[in-house]
């Protein structure tokens, strides 16, 4: 089957959402189909062999947060391009609704789509403000996916229509065979140790890392020697201004990490912590914890209480309190079977968000618009023939 991806952000910038559409174009090639994601991409960017650059994205406010978009006539002639050379099967775009490439191949593809909506939003005006402008578009879509019930939630009251909700995908086993940092350990079996584990982009607030730098001081008074890893990008100095200057060694700020250091920090720490505070559909960070046999600790956003099975694969504290978080933590990092107890709940868990399982319901939905696509013409050829025999009558 020939595959075309669309992915709306800047390939450069990783997120969640491109992650995403990596490891599900790697997961089809490894199956043998042909893959070609389009993505927004500086020109100096190094890329996968199966990624075709759409041209330099620019930051636009979306969601709460900063998203590297890709619009424009330039644009609309490289997806034109994009779609005749590919000559694909089906097309799968990412996020349709956002002003990027997505709606600009809605607007110039033939033939079945597949949509995947990520955004969980109930309340963007923007959405509905630009409804009659994306109605055309939505309508050529063949089939709908969403990667959480809010994300369906989100584009059931906005756009109406409905979705089947498949998850996104984590390669377990990757995170699961990564081997430990020992000087990323601290060793909570200490009465006054531990080791925190936090991912993010450290400058942007939804993500919660302000939340967890309150309850610190907290944490640090009742386990002195507890350290906390911060994975990401951002303004280091400012992150820990909050601190009283004597705390901030505990803090070890890594930057950004590869996929293997990820791996390795998060089968390194006694808790990963995530305090997140809005804005979130699904919780990829979370699963690849709990594949990695993190115990997890999140605030309780519906999103991430549905990935963690309500509690019982890891715990949740109340959203944007810190002394919650603080005494949760303390709690988890002094209880080393409750933290067992999490790991091996959440090893099983994590085993329906594996791409063998979410690959596999992905491929199904192609097959089904492939299938459809393929009978309506073959329908319409038979109408063809049966008309051009009555008129030789």
């Amino acid at each position: 089957m020939r595959i075309g991806i669309v992915c709306p952000y800047a390939w450069d910038v990783p997120g969640g959402v491109q992650f995403h559409i990596r490891d599900l174009a790697e997961y089809f090639i490894r199956l043998g189909h042909e893959v070609s994601v389009l993505a927004p991409a500086d020109d100096d960017t190094p890329l996968p062999p199966y990624v075709v650059s759409a041209g330099r994205a620019v930051p636009v406010p979306y969601n709460g947060s900063v998203a590297r978009l890709n619009f424009g006539f330039l644009s609309a002639a490289r997806v034109r391009r994009w779609l005749h050379e590919g000559a694909f099967d089906v097309i799968h775009i990412h996020e349709p609704t956002s002003p990027s490439l997505g709606l600009l191949t809605c607007w110039a593809a033939q033939g079945p789509i597949v949509a995947t909506f990520h955004t969980s939003n109930p309340r963007s005006r923007a959405m509905i403000a630009a409804y009659a402008i994306l109605q055309a578009a939505l309508e050529k879509i063949s089939a709908r996916i969403a990667v959480s019930e809010y994300a369906r939630r989100t584009l059931v009251e906005h756009l109406g229509g409905d979705a089947v909700v498949i998850p996104n995908g984590v390669d377990v086993h990757f995170f699961a065979k990564a081997e430990p940092r020992p000087e990323w350990q601290a060793g909570a079996d200490r009465e006054d140790g531990g080791t925190i584990g936090f991912i993010g982009r450290i400058d942007e607030p939804r993500k919660g890392l302000p939340v967890l730098m309150k309850a610190l001081p907290k944490i640090l008074a009742a386990r002195p020697r507890t350290r906390l890893l911060v994975a990401g990008r951002g303004d280091t100095e400012e992150a820990v201004a909050t601190l009283p200057p004597e705390l901030r060694s505990r803090v070890e700020f890594l930057g950004m990490v590869s996929d293997e250091d990820k791996a390795r920090l998060l089968r390194s720490v006694d808790l990963y912590v995530a305090p997140n505070t809005g804005g979130e559909s699904f919780g990829i960070i979370l699963v690849e914890a709990m594949s990695a046999g993190a115990p997890v600790l999140a605030s309780d956003l519906d999103a991430f209480a549905q990935v963690l099975d309500h509690g019982a694969a890891g715990e949740l504290f109340a959203n944007e309190d810190a002394d919650a978080l603080a005494d949760a933590a303390l709690r988890l990092l002094g209880d080393p079977k409750r933290r067992a107890e999490l790991r091996a709940r959440g090893s099983a868990h994590v085993r329906r968000f594996d791409w063998s399982r979410v690959g596999a319901d992905i491929l199904s939905v192609y097959e089904t618009v492939t299938d459809g696509a393929a009978a309506v013409a073959a329908d319409e050829r038979s109408g063809r023939r049966a008309r051009f025999g009555l008129a030789r009558s």
